[in-house]
């Protein structure tokens, strides 16, 4: 079995159709995908996929075998990574991800602690979804990042802020007039659903919802905090976010907050238990002071305003 056979076996679970992950994916030809894939099937002994209407679907041994699959590709990236790093030893690279507008209140704290490393090291920054950010620091890629606990990662995490979920709307909306909004106001009302790569945050919002024995069926659906505020302000939608992305909103959008005990999301720190960085041990050693100061400043920022 080859690294190639892993590819392409996950480029068709991945996309659901030997045509697309041929031409879109791997850049060859459907005849000469199948053949890999029957040649990873029998080399592993039993049926990984099954054709349906729709195209092609894992198995009961397919989906097992998925899981695996990607853990491999992950060392292996990893490992290539690692290698890199090794054979460029001058300075080192440390390179920290965000979950998109969370570099806002993160960065600063961040690179109070990176310091006194900046001479002797390289400090690279990107903000992306967190499964992205999952992925880039399982591939060796990310040495830490600012984001959901993934559960489809082996990761560390570390929590660090527990954020309470608000209600976006547009500024003219009549439920403006409230100072909070209880989850009953939501029903009746166009409601914007998180899908996709925002897994998390929309089962946090499912359970809250379900506790509160609101039923609510989604108008829109989007993972990507920029199209968020799109359709709040082009469709009146509402939608339940993390606070932090009040950071993020035009002025055609406003938030108020949640009635009662509002429902929060865990914000964490994610790292390969495998990555020997001795800046991401001192990084993680002074955890517990950034998650101080940015505390902080928080109370700072309410006593302001």
């Amino acid at each position: 079995m080859e690294l190639r056979h892993l590819r392409y076996f996950i480029a068709v679970a991945e996309t659901g159709s030997l045509t697309e992950a041929a031409e879109q994916r791997l850049f060859t030809s459907q005849p000469s995908l199948s053949r890999q894939i029957r040649d990873l099937e029998d080399q592993v002994g039993t049926r990984l996929f099954e054709r349906s209407a729709r195209g092609v679907d894992l198995t009961p041994a397919g989906k097992a075998f998925m899981e695996h699959a990607k853990i491999a590709l992950n060392q292996v990236d990893a490992a290539v990574e690692a290698a890199r790093r090794a054979a460029t030893p001058s300075k080192q690279r440390f390179a920290l991800g965000f979950l998109t507008g969370q570099e806002m209140n993160w960065l600063p704290g961040a690179m109070h602690i990176l310091r006194d490393e900046l001479l002797n090291v390289d400090v690279t920054v990107s903000s992306d979804y967190s499964t992205e950010l999952a992925e880039g620091v399982a591939r060796g890629k990310l040495d830490l990042a600012f984001m959901r606990a993934e559960p489809d990662f082996d990761l560390a995490y570390y929590i660090v802020d527990k954020e309470p979920l608000v209600v976006l709307m547009p500024s003219d909306h009549a439920l403006t007039e409230r100072a909070e909004i209880a989850p009953q106001d939501l029903v009746g009302e166009p409601f914007i659903a998180m899908a996709g790569k925002a897994k998390v945050l929309r089962s946090v919002v499912d359970d809250y919802l379900e506790r509160s024995g609101v039923h609510i069926v989604p108008s829109q659906s989007v993972d990507n905090p920029a199209m968020v505020m799109s359709l709040v302000a082009s469709t009146r939608g509402l939608v339940l976010i993390p606070s932090y992305v009040q950071n993020l909103m035009p002025w055609s959008v406003v938030s108020r907050p949640l009635a009662g005990d509002a429902p929060t999301i865990d914000l964490a720190v994610g790292y390969s238990k495998s990555n020997q960085s001795p800046t991401l041990r001192l990084f993680l050693s002074r955890l517990d002071e950034l998650i101080a100061r940015h505390a902080a400043e928080r109370r700072m920022n309410v006593n302001n305003t």
